[in-house]
């Protein structure tokens, strides 16, 4: 396997922190307070885990400049005061961004007991993606 640094850990109690900020934002009616401490602490985790420098190649890939443009802009927008039309950007942005790892959760979440199952009903395995062609991706 590998190890964990403490700095990993350190990320992924920030990133966990940023994701329940978001969804409390989300829940109290897109309050921009704790969606925009959810973004800080989101992205601040994120550069913990994986490092600064990686997750600045990561968002400046020059075929990720729009989705990262996106995304940043939604933030921006969430911290300047409209959150519900920042969120909807930001959420562009995120799918944009990710869109390369939805493969990889879907082929992972076949895999759990439950949802596995849930995913191999008719209609919404035909909705899901197949996972292992790309060209279902375009």
């Amino acid at each position: 396997m590998f190890e964990v640094t403490d700095y990993q850990k350190i990320g992924v109690g920030l990133t966990g922190f940023g994701v329940f900020f978001l969804f409390l934002g989300v829940l109290f009616f897109f309050d921009k307070g704790l969606l925009a401490i959810g973004n800080i602490l989101f992205l601040g985790g994120l550069g913990f885990i994986i490092g600064l420098e990686r997750t600045f190649r990561f968002f400046f890939q020059s075929h990720k400049i729009k989705g990262s443009a996106f995304f940043f802009g939604g933030i921006l927008i969430v911290l300047v005061g409209w959150p519900l039309v920042g969120m909807i950007i930001e959420t562009y942005g995120f799918f944009l961004l990710f869109k390369g790892f939805f493969p990889v959760i879907i082929n992972f979440l076949r895999r759990v007991p439950v949802l596995g199952h849930i995913l191999s009903l008719p209609g919404i395995n035909s909705f899901v993606f197949i996972g292992d062609n790309e060209e279902s991706l375009a």
